[in-house]
């Protein structure tokens, strides 16, 4: 007996042993991820994917350790969330900003802790010595190594949103004036992405050619229902002078598919209605007529992108300072060539 649970005890003795040696060549990054709002439909879409990548990324030697944070669209919540990160020593962070003129002040943080950062969908802005935007390099992603940004053009999506209504057959002139009459349902004002998508979405009209009307100009925060209440109070008040309704966002253009619905207006027929994102129900409507078109913001290219650039910093790699993902038009001829 007194052999028998010698050997026993020299057989766990082992067991443990070889689990500790496992155990001891596993490595393990921890990951912190800080979104600006859970709610937004794209960001939901480009988290799942930061979560699904990492996981194939996964060996029998790394692993992945990913805390999410939900900043709720509160850029204290969000600082203070960051701080916690810095706390919890994390290897790296991904950060989609709920405000970008705060990046100074919590990159500076985050470089101080030593910690590689990328940012993701929000680019940070440059600004001159008396605050204006500037449209160049932001100096806090170039001045640091471990520091970059992700995400994709908004000029590109504006300009592909434009570019969409003058290929139009009557260019979106429904009514024959001469003139593209449209509202603006922005995003958030400060953010680079809803200023770039308003911009050059009317430029792509002017420049070729085409003189436009701006019959109203609110800004919808990306949402949905605020998108609906938007359209729905421009079509009230122009009726059908409105021809054409920009949208930052997708979410905000399925709200306006339902303001013009109970409208009684047909798109196609006597409005135009342009979304960003390719969000499954907007491209849906796109194929069914309800929508003109998106504009694919690729969330699987970007996210994908996103933890490529955050494991090269793991791995002590160096990095570009930007990365870009390209968009799509997102039109009726492009869905029906799926």
């Amino acid at each position: 007996m007194k052999k028998f649970l010698a050997i026993l005890l020299a057989a766990l003795m082992m067991m443990s042993m070889i689990s500790f040696a496992g155990a001891e060549g596993v490595k393990t990054y921890k990951v912190g991820v800080a979104i600006y709002q859970f709610t937004d439909n794209f960001m939901t879409l480009y988290r799942n994917e930061i979560e699904a990548y990492f996981k194939t990324l996964e060996t029998d030697s790394v692993k992945y350790q990913l805390t999410f944070v939900d900043g709720k669209n509160d850029m204290a919540e969000q600082t203070n969330q960051i701080r916690n990160f810095i706390t919890q020593n994390m290897d790296v962070i991904i950060l989609n900003l709920v405000q970008t003129s705060s990046a100074d002040a919590i990159i500076d943080e985050i470089v101080a802790a030593d910690i590689p950062l990328v940012l993701i969908n929000r680019e940070p802005l440059a600004y001159d010595a008396d605050g204006n935007t500037l449209d160049e390099a932001y100096e806090g992603i170039l001045n640091n190594p471990k520091v970059c940004y992700v995400g994709a053009d908004a000029r590109q999506s504006g300009t592909f949103q434009g570019e969409m209504v003058a290929e139009l057959e009557n260019h979106g002139d429904i009514n024959g004036d001469g003139k593209i009459s449209y509202i603006m349902i922005e995003g958030d004002p400060e953010n680079i992405d809803a200023q770039y998508r308003t911009q050059y979405s009317v430029k792509a009209l002017t420049d070729a050619g085409y003189e436009v009307n701006c019959l109203d100009d609110q800004v919808g925060n990306w949402d949905q229902t605020k998108g609906q209440e938007l359209c729905a109070n421009a079509l009230t008040s122009y009726g059908y002078d409105v021809e054409v309704v920009f949208c930052n966002n997708d979410a905000m253009a399925l709200g306006a598919v339902t303001a013009i619905t109970t409208a009684g207006r047909v798109v196609g027929e006597d409005i135009y209605l342009l979304g960003v994102d390719a969000l499954e129900e907007a491209v849906e409507y796109v194929k069914t007529g309800e929508m003109t078109g998106t504009v694919l913001n690729d969330h699987i290219g970007q996210s994908h992108k996103a933890v490529d650039v955050a494991v090269k910093l793991l791995n002590g790699e160096e990095i570009d300072n930007y990365y870009w993902v390209d968009d799509v038009q997102v039109n009726k001829a492009y869905v029906d060539s799926l």
